[in-house]
C-alpha cells in the first residue's frame, strides 16, 4: 500500500455529491513548496491535490471552505488527460481516508480544535486525548466539536 500525507489550505470550498447511493466530498488542497534554484533564487512551487473522501460524516463539509488549513491521509492516484492543445497531462488525486482540520483563514468564528475524522466515522485527537467511539457520535450532527 502507498500513503500519502499532505498538509496546506483547501483551495476551494468543498463540494458534496451523492454518486451510487454514497456520499462523497470532493476538495482540492494546496501545499507550497519554497526553496532557492541553482542561481540562489528564492522559488515557490505549488502541488494540488484532488481529494475524494467517501463518507457518512457529511455534517463535516460546513468546515471545508476555502482557505482552511487541513491535513489528508489517503491512498494516491495519478490520472492521466490529453489537454486541448493535444499534450498529455496528469494529475494527483487522493482517496481520502482521513481529515484533520488544523485552522486557517477562520471568518469571525471560533477557531477549530486539531481533532479530525476518519472515513470509519470516528473522530481521532491529535493531541492525546483519545479516540472517540462511533457510539459517541450520532448523525444527524448539529454541533461538531471543534
Amino acid at each position: 500500500m502507498i500513503k500519502l500525507q499532505i498538509i496546506g489550505n483547501l483551495g476551494r470550498d468543498c463540494v458534496v455529491n451523492t454518486v451510487n447511493g454514497k456520499n462523497v466530498i470532493n476538495f482540492t488542497v494546496a501545499h507550497t513548496e519554497k526553496y532557492k534554484d541553482g542561481q540562489g533564487n528564492n522559488q515557490e512551487r505549488t502541488t494540488w491535490v484532488d481529494c475524494a473522501w467517501w463518507t457518512d460524516r457529511t455534517a463535516v463539509a460546513q468546515y471545508l471552505t476555502k482557505g482552511k488549513q487541513v491535513y489528508a491521509e489517503g491512498q494516491p492516484e495519478v490520472r492521466t488527460f490529453t489537454k486541448n492543445d493535444g499534450t498529455n497531462g496528469a494529475s494527483l488525486t487522493m482517496r481520502v481516508r482521513e481529515v484533520q482540520l488544523l485552522g486557517g483563514r477562520a471568518e469571525g468564528g471560533p477557531a477549530p480544535s486539531s481533532g479530525g475524522y476518519n472515513s470509519g466515522g470516528n473522530q481521532t485527537a491529535a493531541s492525546g486525548a483519545g479516540a472517540m467511539s462511533a457510539n459517541d457520535v450520532t448523525e444527524p450532527m448539529d454541533d461538531l466539536p471543534f
